[in-house]
């Protein structure tokens, strides 16, 4: 299972609701982010599950959130629990260029990937492997860089999953 320990799946009946994995670990927290939150039915990838709550289970969908414009984004947490963790992200975006940084809460060096496409929508698996003590927090921020419309460009999140 890819969110063996946690997972957290957004935009599922709109775009402030979220279904949790039911047995999880409360590992993954939501931070936030600027902007609004708009949920939407065609990502390109989709997402299941057998464990949730409140929705129990899924087949598959195409479900997420996103926010429009250049600075706005998603704020996402996963605590330390000394062990080594992966966590993934799903994430997309529509004419922009997205901008994950992941950094540790004890100090050290951001990395950063990004997303492009100034003409459509490109979706994306991000993982990243850390080992953090009980206490400390792997810190995400998935932003909008630059837009390349003035009709919304955005980021986008379907799921995080920590095992």
């Amino acid at each position: 299972a890819v969110g063996a320990r946690d997972w957290v799946h957004w935009g599922e009946r709109d775009g402030r609701s979220t279904v949790r994995k039911r047995s999880g670990s409360g590992e993954i927290i939501d931070g936030g982010g600027a902007g609004r939150r708009v949920g939407w039915d065609g990502n390109q990838e989709y997402v299941r599950w057998s464990d949730g709550t409140p929705e129990r289970s899924t087949n598959g969908t195409s479900n997420g959130v996103y926010t429009c414009g250049a600075g706005n984004g998603f704020s996402l947490a996963v605590a330390g629990s000394g062990e080594p963790r992966t966590v993934q992200l799903y994430g997309g975006i529509w004419m922009a260029r997205g901008r994950l940084e992941a950094r540790l809460s004890t100090g050290g060096p951001a990395s950063t990937a990004r997303l492009e496409d100034p003409y459509t929508s490109q979706s994306a698996q991000f993982t990243i492997r850390f080992t953090l003590p009980k206490g400390a927090r792997l810190l995400l921020d998935w932003t909008v860089e630059k837009v390349f419309t003035q009709h919304c460009g955005n980021v986008g999140i379907q799921a995080v999953t920590v095992r």
